[in-house]
């Protein structure tokens, strides 16, 4: 590769995520928040003939939900920042715009791109891989190509953004091999890597054809973060089985370009939610109000339990309905009394191991109810659908019971959104200890979701639990999560980069000192 120079007026900080943190609004729909129009004649597509389509309406755009921007947006607008990512349309070509005082670098993945190097290699071989095999992970060579080449478009992309002397930070398993990519276009630049998903334990993880290019790809950055203590010692120990490189701590030494040697920090970094929002969000009368109508729209019954996923085989679904569907058939609950809202956001339906995972729900939860429903009562309301934050503030303050039963989970915002949620200090979270957020919120009943009799007894005893207890448990939790939110996640993230430069740039006065001695 060929060294890149930044382009005159390049971001002081660049984000690289496999998503830009915008929505594309339907034409036949208004654009919401603070909407963006792409700049004339930006927008390049052609019909299937190769002859280039009609020029179309200008397109709008809404900011995505997360608080990852949220988190970033204040220090990306004052540093004029920018965010490298796809648009989320195969074969759509733009060119840069801006939104919301940010700089948005759409990256160009061809339908071939998105079938091989995202459902292919990234949710095929990587997810569950990462994720213990709980689904069997697929080995690939052209999903492995291609996902090289998309991380090297990606790579380039961010190397033509970021000014001289500036600042990148790279989101998720999507993009491992972009930070010695851009290492390798801009040594320039310090860069960042936090990785929202578990790393996997080592005999998991050699079982990966190119385990050792993943490795290497990762120590191109500076600071490389993860969620849990586990997942950054799961990573260390990898590097020493397959590079054979020395660890110190949580310093990684890697052999530089220059000959010498710099220093790759690892450390965890367990990520957060917006909890002012959410704060916000659940004392607005409308929230309160549609929470309500939510209790009534499901016939009133005494105790809600609630489950909110993405449909994947990682969240623990089938194992929280089977405990439910037991239940129901001792006798323990009632169905005139209790309901089981599953809310299964549709993910990757395109990947066969989802496609499954969905006629197995499906079928589960139509046999419980076809047994224990009666004319005015149902025992499981399935609700496959997204549904804003509004709606889901309503759902967490009319949930008795908020169930998060992961099986692997790098951390699991939602028992941290409920959380944040329950100003009233009142509702249970069963919270699985293979989330990432069983290390902070410790005042949850933890369970392990594979003990079927264990989910079961702990689901009755978060449904009798006294109001004193939910209470107790509640707050030390509420503390836990409004004092590690989302902005001092990002703080501490941004300030190790700004660590681990300093350390740089007093290594290379060090080293420009000796050979003067010299």
């Amino acid at each position: 590769m060929t060294t890149f120079l930044p382009s005159e007026g390049g971001a002081a900080l660049v984000v690289v995520a496999n998503r830009l943190p915008v929505d594309r609004v339907p034409d036949s729909e208004p654009a919401a928040d603070a909407a963006a129009t792409a700049p004339e004649g930006a927008e390049r597509s052609s019909t299937a003939s190769g002859q280039p389509a009609a020029p179309p309406r200008a397109a709008q755009w809404r900011r995505s939900p997360g608080g990852l921007v949220t988190a970033l947006e204040p220090v990306m607008q004052s540093e004029h920042g920018a965010w490298v990512g796809w648009a989320g349309q195969p074969d759509l070509e733009l060119e840069p715009f801006d939104f919301d005082g940010i700089r948005l670098i759409p990256v160009t993945l061809s339908a071939e791109d998105v079938e091989l190097y995202y459902e292919g290699f990234s949710n095929d071989t990587i997810w569950p891989l990462y994720h213990d095999v709980i689904s069997p992970p697929r080995f690939s060579r052209p999903w492995w190509e291609a996902y090289v080449t998309v991380n090297r478009r990606f790579a380039e992309a961010a190397a033509g953004a970021v000014a001289w002397g500036g600042t990148v930070w790279v989101q998720d398993y999507q993009l491992q091999l972009v930070p010695e990519l851009l290492r390798e276009l801009r040594p320039d630049v310090t860069i960042g890597y936090f990785h929202h998903i578990p790393f996997p334990p080592y005999g998991l993880y050699s079982q990966l054809p190119w385990r050792r290019q993943v490795l290497a790809g990762l120590l191109g950055a500076d600071v490389i973060g993860f969620q849990r203590v586990a997942d950054a010692n799961n990573f260390t120990m990898a590097v020493r089985r397959q590079l054979k490189l020395e660890t110190k701590g949580n310093d990684i030494s890697v052999p530089s370009s220059d000959g010498g040697t710099r220093f790759a920090h690892v450390h965890p970094f367990p990520i957060a939610i917006d909890t002012t929002s959410y704060s916000e969000l659940v004392r607005r009368p409308e929230i309160i109000a549609r929470a309500k109508e939510i209790r009534e729209g499901l016939g009133n019954p005494r105790r809600i339990v609630l489950g909110v996923d993405r449909l994947d085989y990682t969240k623990g679904i089938r194992h929280r309905i089977k405990a439910y569907g037991e239940l129901l058939a001792e006798g323990r609950i009632d169905v005139s009394e209790t309901i089981l809202v599953q809310v299964a956001s549709p993910s990757r339906e395109r990947v066969a191991a989802y496609m499954q995972l969905r006629d197995e729900i499906e079928m589960s939860v139509g046999r419980i109810n076809g047994t224990f429903d009666s004319t005015g009562h149902s025992a499981i309301r399935y609700l496959h659908h997204s549904y804003p934050r509004e709606e889901m503030a309503a759902l967490y303050l009319a949930a008795d019971v908020m169930l998060v039963t992961a099986l692997r989970d790098g951390m699991n915002l939602v028992a941290k959104e409920y959380v944040a949620a329950r100003a009233d200090n009142r509702g249970v979270l069963v919270l699985s200890e293979f989330a990432g957020a069983s290390d902070e919120l410790t005042s949850a009943l933890l369970i392990n979701p594979h003990d079927i009799e264990g989910l079961k007894d702990t689901i009755v005893e978060a449904l009798d639990m006294p109001p004193a207890e939910q209470a107790r448990r509640m707050r030390a939790m509420r503390r836990r999560v409004f004092k590690n939110d989302i902005n001092a996640w990002s703080s501490s993230f941004l300030d190790a980069l700004t660590r681990s430069r300093e350390r740089r740039e007093a290594q290379a006065q060090r080293a420009a000192l000796s050979v003067v001695d010299a």
